[in-house]
């Protein structure tokens, strides 16, 4: 599929196809970030979503657009996070068998949660290679559907459809604020502004120590972090833009954003103190940079996707 045949409709379509096996989850305001900010902000609270993110959305929408065949010989992806659960869970509702290819180091409690959501974990060395390989093998041979966390059409029209409900309550906003990682989730936000509202913009929100979303649209081509530089407590952004999602993001974003990673720590305290829920570090990164730059959105009305809730408590940065 090309993005000039994602239409309205077929968004509208998709949506209502992975209702079953999504929340439409609940949006929230906050009197103190209104102050804080001088913005109208209405928070899409994905942490609140089946299995804790908006994974969940895309990986749905992908299994939904398998045939019968596909269907029958599974999928397979390779993720240590959230995705990995959401194809997990997704699969089991849709009664599809889904191989998972985990790192050996992945944290174990992650593991357990992809078993008990019903996903087949075959673990491998530590490496985006090893990774790579292990999941192509098993492509080749169960015949399984590659499925990409990030870099494919179903799972960012998928990711798009929290702005979806989002603009559904609330047309009258003017920007949607997303963090930027693998690049899926801002993708689907821009293409839903693009399609659902007249002049909402999408905002991307980068943390300043893995800026390759940031580069890549200076330099107009897809860069990346080096491992050993890419170190920051929103670790779920650690991901770099493909070549699908890259175009998307280059034609239809306002622009990316960057914080420091003491303003995303900051604003991460004040969400779990002020709101009383939780989020991840990679949650906070969209409202830090509306907080960082609020200047030039005062007086608009904002709507931020907090991305997801699957945090280990026992090791908050603050």
């Amino acid at each position: 599929m090309k993005t000039s045949e994602i239409t309205t409709e077929y968004f509208l379509e998709r949506h209502e196809l992975i209702k079953p096996f999504i929340h439409n989850t609940p949006i929230l305001t906050s009197t103190y970030f209104n102050d804080l900010s001088g913005c109208e902000i209405h928070f899409k609270c994905e942490n609140f979503q089946k299995m804790g993110a908006f994974k969940m959305r895309g990986a749905a929408n992908a299994m939904a657009s398998l045939t019968d065949e596909q269907k029958s010989k599974g999928v397979v992806t390779h993720s240590s996070g959230n995705f990995a659960q959401a194809v997990a869970l997704s699969a089991r509702s849709m009664g599809i068998t889904a191989y998972i290819v985990m790192p050996e180091n992945a944290p174990a409690v992650k593991k357990a949660a992809v078993k008990g959501y019903g996903g087949i974990v075959i673990e491998c060395e530590s490496t985006a290679i090893a990774r790579e390989n292990k999941a192509f093998q098993i492509q080749v041979e169960k015949r399984a559907t590659f499925l990409h966390p990030s870099n494919d059409f179903d799972v960012i029209v998928g990711q798009g459809t929290a702005a979806i409900e989002l603009l559904d309550i609330h047309p009258e906003l003017d920007y949607v604020f997303a963090p930027v990682g693998g690049g899926g989730l801002i993708a689907g936000t821009c293409l839903a502004c693009e399609h659902m509202s007249d002049h909402a913009r999408a905002i991307g929100v980068e943390p300043e120590n893995v800026d390759d979303a940031y580069r890549s649209l200076q330099t107009g081509k897809i860069e990346r972090n080096h491992d050993s530089e890419a170190s920051t407590v929103a670790d779920g952004l650690r991901t770099f833009l493909g070549d699908i999602n890259f175009p998307i993001i280059q034609e239809y974003i306002d622009q990316i954003l960057l914080v420091s990673e003491e303003e995303i720590i900051s604003t991460l305290r004040d969400v779990y103190e002020r709101m009383k829920i939780i989020i991840e570090p990679s949650c906070a990164v969209p409202l830090a940079g509306l907080l960082k730059y609020k200047q030039e959105y005062k007086g608009k009305k904002i709507g931020i996707i907090l991305s997801g809730g699957n945090v280990d408590l026992t090791n908050l940065p603050f």
